[in-house]
């Protein structure tokens, strides 16, 4: 600040101005462009601001839709690139009870019939409503936009049990926003021209079967990402619409939503090969999204065939171990898996079939309990599945246990199968047990023995970690983020 009043601020010319502002965080433009007017109205010069990141919601804080409203007023008819979280505001809420006995058949669910938390709830459903309208009011003329990835956060609407966004319609003109919301999707959609990344995961209201049809040929021919994820809804992508799609490089759908048909498209040796596909197997949403129909072990031959460096990160919730081993075909390349569950469980056999079938391929591999058991998975066997895994699966570098019992021997063994290749191993402090016997010949705290065998295994600092909040995140925020990443390193 004192470099600009230094060389007098009125006095420099407005290329330069937006020349030093290019040089700053958006922090710091922001207090830069106090110095005078001249200033301020070079701040919001276009392309300083190719890229906005904004996580809206989530908090109890009143003042973020004004703040919403004023950036995409400013930014959202010509930024290139919109990363976008909503979440409605926690403190509207307040703690939700989703006991169906008690519950009247008016009220949203997880209301319990208490009048007060039903207006709490249609209070944040409103403001959800409100700012996905103001966000899409701003950008539907956008024919900059190459990148747009949008995530609705609405955890704590739903709770126990999913949201039916057929419960909007309880909200003030509830369905007349849905509608304009949808309407504005389209226009933008029809808008486009040179659309290369698109990811829409868990936006109420927002994505229909119809919508994909509204993509201008020109955004269709340059789009290369693809993601579409919703908690009920049918198929997003029907087979036409993707067949226009001939350049996608990574693609992110529910796999009941891979169908052998689709998968059949993806194999066409007229399409760019596909690098990434990342699949969401949700085992509450089956009630509404069959697996009949899905990818066959002949689709995925076919598949690999032409797409021969594809790989496939799949997360599964409340999955039963009956389903992995019959969706979890040989063919499938699959590079990293999430198994995260509350009542169902992961058997030996589900680990025996996945450490045999993707010895080459997996990376990544998270197993996951939130639960008050720490079920044993080395019941009756004389080798623990986690150790055969880590045996076999050459490739392993990210490894994340919790709710599970892990014997300290086999973390032991782990750590040294695999040494400083396992860039991670996180294992929750409660999920480690010692076997009694090992204080008959070793001195000293089984702790503090662990810690440093498994450092010396790994040749690096290791410890577990002490608070299993930090391996437990909600998991559909955290597929909408890691399938992110996976998809741009390609």
């Amino acid at each position: 600040m004192a470099l600009c009043a230094g060389v007098g601020a009125m006095a420099l010319p407005s290329e330069l101005i937006v020349h030093i502002f290019s040089f700053l965080s958006d922090r710091d433009k922001l207090r830069a462009s106090a110095v005078c007017s001249r200033w301020r109205e070079c701040l919001f010069y276009p392309a300083l601001w190719a890229e906005l990141k904004l996580r809206i919601g989530g908090g109890s804080s009143s003042d973020e839709t004004p703040k919403l409203e004023f950036l995409m007023r400013k930014f959202g008819s010509f930024v290139r690139e919109l990363q976008l979280e909503l979440a409605p505001v926690e403190g509207n809420l307040g703690t939700l009870n989703s006991d169906p006995s008690s519950a009247r058949m008016d009220q949203p669910p997880g209301t319990d019939g208490d009048p007060q938390l039903s207006e709490r709830w249609r209070d944040a459903m409103a403001t959800y409503l409100d700012r996905v309208l103001c966000v899409f009011s701003s950008i539907k003329n956008n024919r900059n936009l190459q990148k747009l990835s949008l995530y609705g956060d609405t955890f704590i609407l739903q709770q126990e049990g999913l949201l039916d966004s057929s419960n909007l319609h309880q909200i003030h003109q509830g369905d007349k926003k849905i509608n304009e919301i949808q309407q504005l999707f389209m226009e933008l959609l029809s808008n486009s021209r040179q659309l290369k990344w698109f990811s829409c995961s868990f936006m109420l209201g927002l994505v229909t079967p119809c919508s994909l049809a509204c993509l201008s040929n020109p955004s269709a021919e340059s789009l290369q990402h693809l993601s579409l994820l919703d908690h009920q809804l049918g198929p997003l992508v029907s087979p036409s619409e993707l067949d226009r799609l001939s350049n996608l490089h990574s693609l992110a759908l529910d796999f009941s939503d891979l169908t052998s048909e689709l998968c059949g498209l993806l194999a066409s040796p007229r399409r760019t090969p596909l690098h990434r596909l990342s699949l969401l197997l949700n085992g509450a949403a089956l009630e509404f999204k069959a697996l009949d129909g899905t990818a066959t072990e002949d689709d995925w031959k076919a598949l690999v065939r032409v797409s021969a460096n594809l790989r496939v990160y799949i997360m599964a919730l409340e999955v039963d171990s009956s389903e992995l081993l019959r969706l979890l075909k040989p063919s499938l390349p699959l590079e990293r898996l999430h198994l995260d569950s509350y009542s169902t469980l992961v058997t030996d056999a589900t680990l025996e079939l996945i450490s045999q079938q993707y010895n080459k391929t997996l990376t990544h591999f998270l197993l996951l309990k939130d639960g008050p058991d720490f079920p044993d998975l080395n019941v009756n066997r004389n080798e623990d599945p986690l150790v055969l895994l880590a045996w076999r699966c050459t490739q392993l570098a990210v490894l994340v246990i919790h709710g599970y019992t892990v014997w300290s021997h086999n973390l032991v063994a782990i750590s040294r199968l695999r040494g400083s290749s396992l860039r991670v191993l996180t294992v929750s402090e409660e999920s480690i047990d010692f076997d009694p016997d090992q204080s008959l010949y070793m001195e000293g705290d089984p702790v503090h023995n662990l810690v440093k065998e498994v450092s010396l295994g790994l040749g690096r600092v290791w410890h577990p970690c002490l608070d299993s909040s930090l391996v437990l995140s909600e998991p559909t925020q955290h597929f909408h983020r890691e399938l992110h990443a996976f998809s741009m390193g390609m």
